[in-house]
């Protein structure tokens, strides 16, 4: 598939996930070769991938190899799938044309709920319930990423952390994630705010690398802000802000 110049710059996602043809990623290569905005986007996507994958990861019991082998004989194996001579096409263009949300959300869910099956049988119900709470979190990120009027603007902390946040007006809800984020050392956190009209929200807490939604509505809010509060946060901030990243309208 061929596309514009200006199309290059929607493939950072989709670059970093491997899931370009091998034409593609051999043009996009290029590009990176003369677009630092690009290089760095890439670099972050695959920062995040990889500390969201480790976020939710669950290791697999030790008896889920010897599980696996000892099932695959009596797998059927399936027919080759004969690929679309209609919808294929369509299809690959709009991935590619929303290859932010939609390649960000397939990673998340495919390391949060990889094995998933596996483990809950050996580990009860406590596993079940995590990974229900896993399969809400991931189904309210993947469908603000995904949201049509989905905006989204990056960052970096004065701690050198990088960040974005994806806002969508239609769902109500703001998805921030963090890459590099140092520790916030004994008795401290990290808190996330919404600015409404120069007053400071409480918008959650966040420890580490990784992805949440903010609480509270982002519709009215002019930026997000960071700020490293005592453990439990503060009803305001109490410290200089080390983020205040401007929504864009």
């Amino acid at each position: 598939m061929k596309h514009h110049a200006s199309d290059a710059h929607t493939l950072a996602a989709a670059y970093a996930l491997g899931a370009l043809g091998p034409d593609e990623r051999k043009d996009f290569n290029a590009h990176l070769q003369a677009c630092e905005a690009c290089r760095q986007e890439a670099a972050e996507f695959e920062a995040t991938a990889a500390r969201l994958a480790a976020a939710v990861a669950q290791p697999p019991h030790a008896s889920a190899k010897s599980q696996v082998m000892a099932a695959i004989d009596g797998v059927r194996q399936l027919p080759p799938r004969v690929p679309s001579t209609t919808s294929a096409p369509a299809l690959g263009s709009i991935l590619r044309r929303r290859a932010l949300p939609l390649a960000l959300a397939a990673s998340v869910a495919a390391a949060a709920l990889g094995g998933v099956a596996l483990w809950q049988a050996e580990n009860g119900q406590d596993l079940k319930q995590q990974a229900r709470q896993a399969r809400q979190r991931l189904d309210e990120v993947s469908t603000v990423l995904a949201a049509p009027d989905a905006r989204t603007v990056h960052g970096r902390a004065a701690n050198g952390a990088l960040t974005t946040v994806v806002a969508s007006d239609r769902q109500n809800k703001a998805v921030f994630t963090a890459a590099n984020l140092p520790a916030p050392g004994a008795g401290q956190t990290y808190q996330l705010w919404l600015a409404h009209d120069g007053t400071m929200r409480p918008a959650g807490l966040i420890n580490h690398d990784g992805t949440i939604v903010l609480t509270g509505n982002p519709a009215d809010a002019g930026a997000v802000g960071l700020t490293l509060e005592p453990a439990g946060g503060s009803p305001q901030p109490t410290t200089d802000p080390l983020l205040l990243m401007t929504l864009p309208t």
